[in-house]
C-alpha cells in the first residue's frame, strides 16, 4: 500500500514555527546547550540533502502546490529548507536532550509538545487565509531502505548488547525507542490534530489508511536514526561536555556507555511535583 504524507498549511504557519524555532535556539543558548545546537543545524542540513536530494530529486516523489497551481523547483527547495531546519532541528534536539538526559527535560518537552498543538490553532485565528501551500510525498520508493537502516542499526546495538556480560555496559534499547517512537508520535499527533496532515481527510479522517502516515512514520521515520545518533553522542560526549569544554577527564566509549546507564532525568523523577 502507498503511504502519502501530506501537509496543507498557510504562510503564516511558516512564519510562526520559524519564530518559535529562533525561540527554542535562543533558549539552548541561555542555557548554553551548544552541542544540542549544533546537532540540530547538521540535521537540519541533512533532512534537506533527504528531503530534496533523495526525495525530490532522486525519486520524484516531493510534490507541491503553491495556491493551487504547480510550484516552482526554486519554491520546493525554500519550503523544504524551512520544513527541514524545523522539525530536522527540532526533533534531533530534542532527542540529543532526551539521550543526554538534561535536568530540564520535562520543560523542554512540554515547550515543543505544546507549540507543535498551539502553532496550527494560532494560524487558523489570527493569520490571514488566503494561500494555502500542500506539499506531499509518496513514500513507496524508499521505506523499503528506512526499514533496512533501522534494522541495521538497531542489529548494531544488540551486537553490542550481547558482546558486553556487564549489565551497566549494555545500551538502553527500550529508552531509545520509547524516544524514537514518541518524538516523531507527537510532531505526527500535533500536525493531525492541527489539520495540517488531515486537511484533506474530511469525513474519512478516522479511517486505517488516512491514518496510516502517522502510525508509520512514528515507528520508522525518526526512530531510525536512534541508534547512530546514540553512537555519535556517546562518541562526543565522552570527550566534550554540553558547552564544548573538553572534559578533563577522557572516557572510552563502554565506560561513557557506563556513565550515562548511571545518569537520571531528575525532572521525570519529580513530575509528581508539577502535576501536584
Amino acid at each position: 500500500m502507498e503511504v502519502v504524507a501530506q501537509r496543507v498549511f498557510e504562510p503564516f504557519y511558516m512564519w510562526l514555527d520559524i519564530s518559535f524555532l529562533v525561540l527554542f535556539i535562543g533558549l539552548l543558548l541561555y542555557k548554553k546547550k551548544y552541542t544540542t545546537i549544533i546537532v540540530g543545524v547538521l540535521a537540519g542540513i541533512l533532512y534537506q540533502i533527504v528531503d530534496f536530494g533523495i526525495f525530490h530529486l532522486a525519486t520524484g516523489s516531493r510534490h507541491l502546490l503553491m495556491n493551487g497551481a504547480e510550484g516552482t523547483e526554486s519554491q520546493l527547495f525554500w519550503v523544504l529548507m524551512w520544513m527541514s531546519m524545523s522539525y530536522g532541528f527540532t526533533n534531533f534536539a530534542w532527542i540529543w536532550l532526551w539521550i543526554s538526559k538534561d535536568k530540564n527535560l520535562f520543560e523542554w518537552t512540554t515547550l515543543i509538545l505544546g507549540w507543535w498543538i498551539c502553532c496550527p490553532l494560532l494560524t487558523k485565528t489570527f493569520g490571514p487565509h488566503d494561500y494555502t501551500i500542500t506539499i506531499w510525498r509518496e513514500t513507496g520508493a524508499y521505506h523499503g531502505w528506512m526499514a533496512l537502516i533501522l534494522f541495521v542499526g538497531y542489529v548494531l546495538l544488540f551486537v553490542w548488547n550481547m558482546s558486553h556480560k556487564k549489565k551497566n555496559e549494555r545500551v538502553n534499547i527500550p529508552w531509545l525507542l520509547i524516544i524514537g517512537i514518541l518524538v516523531q508520535a507527537g510532531w505526527e499527533v500535533g500536525l493531525y490534530l492541527g489539520g495540517i496532515r488531515s486537511a484533506n481527510l474530511g469525513v474519512t479522517g478516522m479511517d486505517v489508511n488516512a491514518l496510516s502516515p502517522m502510525i508509520i512514520n512514528s515507528l520508522l521515520e525518526t526512530n531510525l536514526g536512534m541508534p547512530y545518533i546514540f553512537i555519535i553522542f556517546i562518541a562526543v560526549s565522552r570527550r566534550f561536555t554540553e558547552s564544548l569544554k573538553k572534559r578533563k577527564n577522557k572516557l572510552s566509549f563502554t565506560d561513557r556507555v557506563i556513565e550515562n546507564n548511571l545518569e537520571k532525568v531528575k525532572d521525570c523523577e519529580n513530575v509528581s511535583e508539577y502535576l501536584a
